[in-house]
């Protein structure tokens, strides 16, 4: 048990843009990512987990801290994996020539025949041969899968192949496989996917439907998010609490000052 009282746990943020992620992330041409390396990942979580670090640690030691978080520094700590990558001589900076930034053909997405889109992620060898077999191409008449010299011949055949049918009966080929291929869903389609229905990803709140709340206790388990609440629902409420009387309330309704 932490001694009482608890000392505080403070927290500080920065957030300066994390340029670097812009230019390396992404396909080499196209417009940069969302926000969410800096502002989700490396501000938001990384503040989350600092927190949370802090108050295990205060149970034990009874001392409290300051929290340091900047958003340049959590996208740094996010490019671990890719400064690892670059030392083995894995990554390049040039946009859509490495592995994970579409440069691999057998790592991105395709166009199908009713122009909508797949995505393939096929990186270990026996995941691409079930691309392969899932997709009717021969690997005897291809390039290696990872001949840097041959992707441009592979990624047409790839090309050729997504383009020769629909997207969804891509789904059906590739349903139940290990081929690490699937539907690109719009936001308006994800929750009707089969595995967010049968997780129960999305719920509806007061007739909207937004993601379920996450990540998922055993024990204690988070209640539904509120249903919205209309502009103004709670304005005589909240003026009550700041003393306001019933008659002072409508007076200021009546005249326009409050709604």
């Amino acid at each position: 048990m932490g001694r009482w009282p608890a000392p505080p746990v403070t927290t500080s943020i920065t957030s300066p843009w994390p340029a670097a992620w812009i230019r390396l992330a992404g396909p080499a041409k196209g417009i940069p990512p969302l926000n969410l390396v800096g502002d989700f990942g490396g501000g938001g979580m990384l503040l989350a987990v600092g927190v949370l670090a802090a108050l295990l640690e205060r149970e034990r030691s009874g001392l409290g801290q300051v929290v340091d978080v900047a958003m340049v520094d959590g996208s740094a700590l996010l490019a671990s994996f890719l400064y690892g990558l670059r030392a083995a001589g894995g990554w390049r900076d040039e946009r859509g020539t490495n592995l994970l930034d579409g440069g691999a053909p057998f790592y991105d997405t395709y166009r199908t025949a009713d122009g909508r889109h797949m995505a393939v992620g096929a990186l270990e060898p026996k995941f691409y041969a079930e691309l392969l077999a899932g997709l009717g191409l021969d690997p005897a008449g291809l390039p290696a899968q990872y001949d840097r010299s041959g992707w441009p011949v592979l990624r047409a055949a790839l090309t050729a192949a997504f383009g020769g049918r629909t997207q969804a009966e891509w789904a059906a080929v590739f349903d139940g496989s290990d081929a690490c291929v699937a539907p690109v869903v719009s936001p308006a389609d994800a929750p009707d996917h089969p595995h967010n229905a049968a997780r129960g990803t999305f719920v509806d709140v007061g007739g909207l439907i937004q993601p379920a709340p996450a990540p998922r206790f055993s024990r204690t388990p988070a209640g539904p998010p509120a249903p919205p609440q209309a502009a103004g629902a709670s304005t005589a409420e909240v003026m009550a609490s700041l003393g306001f009387t019933d008659q002072q309330i409508t007076r200021l309704r009546d005249q326009g000052a409050v709604s």
